[in-house]
């Protein structure tokens, strides 16, 4: 779920990539990190928080050149520290050369516990630094052929950028799990996770960098390398229903669009008599406004979301029951009080914050409480991106539809299908990964499910990612 961004052959590309990041940081929130060049050496600044507090005018100035990429972490693999912050950077035959990564890779494990055999030393507990190494060990004379060597032996998730004393790469694996696109300012290129971040800086979106291709960009100019064959797309469906911002172009698709569609569909495949239709903001406003405008029901914002609420904040846990929740989301009573209400929400992983939800609109007067989901019931983990690695976390893997509904106290609940979903996003026939939906993964894969300790680390953060602003 991570952000990055890219910009080659412009004067102030450190605060472009500034405001690129600005743009992509609902895709990671725990650090950032900016790599630039200026034909003679790489820089980096990169710490832990979010953009607006670890770049001031002194650390933008510092990163000097006409090149730079950036990141914003959300993490997958690896444990959230300023080790694992990236872009991360080394020197090697092609010079210093940064990385930043969006994705997983699945054969991670393997590739490390190969390479620490062989001598290598790790920085970082990031799957991201196997790619540095391999490209390292390359004997290619060329960064461009090192690097097709090097990503035909990883597999997985990864839309990648690297930045070299000259140049900007971007890569994307062969299934294209994750997005990567292409804009164009200024007769330059700059690459981004979504198209939302080439808006803010007036740049125009070209393309989306295919599945299995390799970009460089030196100066003005633009080379192309498919260096992996790409027989299958696996384009992430979550990407859509609640990854990107609505106001991005993912896949080739207006996310605004699909989320519109996808709650029109709902509306008509989960119907109920009501008086408002009311969104769990963020991520589920535009497909409330959809499911208003095909069932006729009234769309209300019944509940504000506090914006300046962060990873960090402390909860006290036994002083106020509910307070995480509490503290994000307020209901707007005069709109609730004596209504029958249809709550909107893209997902539902273990139900306990639907639950805390569906109570706080039934405190705020609601008379009756409907839940509708954007998305199939998440019953299996994923490992592209998205780590969710035991099934009896998911409420949908081992509770029936009453169950859930009976857990989490609404008087309804309905989900969209599988079928209404790819409708929604207009798929064509095999071309997004639904793993978490269907159990029918896309790359097979044996090494890389984490202990328990760190599969429950990484459930909790998905799960109050999945509140975060899209």
């Amino acid at each position: 779920m991570c952000g990055i961004f890219g910009i080659a052959n412009q004067a102030e590309a450190s605060r472009l990539t500034y405001l690129g990041l600005y743009a992509l940081q609902h895709r990671g929130q725990e650090s950032t990190g900016i790599a630039s060049s200026d034909d003679e050496q790489v820089y980096l600044h990169k710490s832990m928080g979010h953009v607006a507090d670890v770049y001031d005018e002194d650390t933008l100035a510092k990163l000097k050149g006409m090149n730079a990429i950036g990141h914003t972490r959300y993490s997958t693999a690896g444990d959230s520290s300023e080790n694992n912050a990236q872009p991360l950077m080394v020197t090697m035959r092609y010079g210093p050369v940064a990385l930043c990564h969006n994705g997983n890779l699945i054969n991670a494990v393997g590739l490390r516990r190969d390479l620490e055999a062989q001598g290598a030393l790790f920085q970082s507990t990031s799957d991201s630094e196997v790619i540095l190494h391999l490209l390292a060990r390359s004997q290619e004379s060329d960064i461009v052929e090192a690097l097709r060597e090097t990503v035909r032996q990883i597999q997985g998730a990864f839309s990648i950028l690297l930045i070299t004393k000259d140049a900007v790469i971007g890569a994307r694996d062969a299934n294209g799990f994750r997005p990567l696109c292409i804009g164009r300012l200024n007769g330059s290129y700059a690459f981004a996770s979504e198209s939302c971040a080439f808006d803010l800086i007036d740049a125009t979106y070209e393309r989306e960098v295919e599945p299995g291709e390799i970009v460089l960009i030196r100066g003005n100019n633009l080379r192309s390398v498919h260096a992996l064959p790409s027989t299958k797309t696996s384009k992430c469906i979550f990407e859509h229903v609640y990854f990107s911002r609505p106001d991005s172009i993912v896949f080739g698709r207006t996310v605004q669009a699909s989320r519109d569609q996808m709650g029109r569909l709902l509306a008509k495949e989960n119907p109920v008599d009501a008086d408002l239709v009311v969104p769990v903001p963020d991520s589920g406003v535009a497909a409330a406004i959809g499911y208003s405008a095909e069932s006729g029901i009234p769309f209300a914002f019944g509940l504000i979301r506090n914006h300046y609420v962060g990873r960090t904040f402390i909860e006290p846990r036994k002083a106020i029951r509910h307070f995480g929740v509490k503290v994000k989301l307020n209901p707007v009573r005069d709109l609730l009080k004596g209504k029958r209400v249809i709550l909107i929400d893209d997902s539902l992983v273990r139900g306990t914050t639907s639950r805390k939800i569906v109570k706080m609109v039934r405190a705020a007067g609601a008379t009756e409480v409907h839940m509708r989901i954007t998305c199939p019931p998440t019953t299996w983990p994923c490992y592209y991106g998205v780590d969710t690695p035991t099934r009896k976390e998911l409420i949908a893997s081992t509770h029936t539809l009453d169950e859930i509904c009976t857990r989490i106290e609404a008087d309804s609940l309905g989900y969209l299908s599988l079928q209404g979903l790819l409708q929604a996003v207009k798929a064509k026939p095999n071309e997004f990964c639904s793993a978490c939906y269907t159990g029918k993964y896309p790359l097979e894969f044996a090494d890389i499910i984490p202990d328990a300790k760190e599969a429950e680390r990484q459930l909790d953060l998905w799960e109050e990612s999945l509140k975060k602003t899209s």
